[in-house]
């Protein structure tokens, strides 16, 4: 049964220039909260997208970290995804992702931010359609002040989408910026084509004609982030509230190396045979765990003071000995980027 009273009154904001809409509008009722919530993507017995996605499905893969785009170009210049191999939501992770998280989230937020004309790079959470981790990384186009804030996304569905090729070689830029700290670049730039001047111009005219019959899936249509339909439209039974589902080693996708038990929070996780045991990432600072690195090269004692293309020993997927600002900024691809 829905709520009779009358709706609230429109909020301030649907009149910031931010927002993206204009016209006479107004405030939905608010429906009835459920009983029971429906399990998400990777929850109870629904399969998890993440899990079963192979790594060609991704511009990077590293041991325990994996970032990947959409399926085709949005409106903005770069939209990412930061996703842990391991079946883990946020607060699931055990002290060594826990860490790595905040090195991959700045390192990734730097190598989009070296991208010619991106301003800014908005990163997002919500989780409420899959129960795999993943981490939004959104580049607002530099001096395009109307995006500012938090319409981000929903511009994202509205602007025209960037040409294919510059995707392509945006994709394989920010690829290659994070193999300069270890892990594979699967993104490649666009090959050449030798033609014609008449024939570019042809070519150009058909990839805007395809892009815009195209039905690109912006960052609100996609399958992370649509929920699951309400126990009574979706037909399905739901796991009583406080039950944790089981999920299989199949389920979770994880490089050999076995289970762990977090102690901090009592679930497991399948880790790489890379991974590093709890107690030796505990405590960031001591450098015991993040020091750590996934390459096979050694450990470099001067990476701790400078870090990009170039340098040589163990390139580590995060760490302390990983510097991801400073001095190096210079060295990297693309414009150097703020301190």
């Amino acid at each position: 049964m829905h709520d009779t009273t009358p709706p609230p009154s429109v909020p301030d904001f649907t009149q910031w220039p931010s927002f993206p809409f204009e016209g006479d509008l107004r405030v939905k009722h608010l429906d009835e909260p459920v009983p029971v919530e429906p399990p998400r993507k990777g929850e109870g017995l629904r399969e998890c997208i993440a899990c079963n996605a192979p790594d060609d499905a991704y511009i990077w893969v590293g041991e325990r970290w994996r970032v990947r785009a959409m399926d085709r170009p949005t409106g903005l210049p770069m939209v990412l995804i930061l996703e842990s191999r391991s079946h883990l939501d946020l607060g699931d992770l055990p002290n060594l992702l826990a860490a790595e998280l905040g090195v991959m989230t700045v390192r990734l937020e730097r190598a989009i931010r070296s991208l010619d004309g991106v301003a800014r790079v908005h990163v997002n959470r919500w989780g409420d359609g899959s129960a795999h981790l993943h981490m939004w990384f959104l580049a607002r186009p530099y001096g395009r002040l109307q995006l500012r804030g938090t319409f981000l996304s929903l511009w994202d569905s509205i602007l025209p989408p960037i040409s294919e090729s510059q995707w392509r070689e945006n994709l394989a830029h920010v690829a290659a910026w994070l193999a300069e700290f270890g892990g594979r670049p699967l993104a490649e730039p666009p090959r050449i084509q030798w033609q014609t001047p008449s024939s570019l111009a042809a070519q150009s005219s058909a990839e805007a004609a395809a892009a815009a019959a195209g039905e690109a899936v912006s960052v609100i249509e996609s399958v992370e982030e649509t929920p699951v339909p309400a126990p009574e439209e979706a037909g399905t039974d739901l796991l009583p509230e406080g039950t944790s589902p089981v999920l299989s080693e199949e389920t979770s996708l994880g490089t050999p190396g076995g289970v762990h038990r977090d102690p901090d929070v009592g679930g497991t996780w399948h880790s790489g045979a890379g991974d590093l045991p709890e107690d030796d990432a505990s405590d960031p600072a001591s450098g015991s765990g993040s020091d750590q690195t996934e390459g096979t090269g050694g450990t470099d004692p001067d990476r701790a003071a400078a870090t990009g293309p170039g340098q040589t020993g163990g390139t580590g997927e995060t760490g302390s000995s990983v510097a991801v600002g400073g001095s190096d900024a210079a060295e990297r691809p693309g414009k150097a980027t703020e301190g």
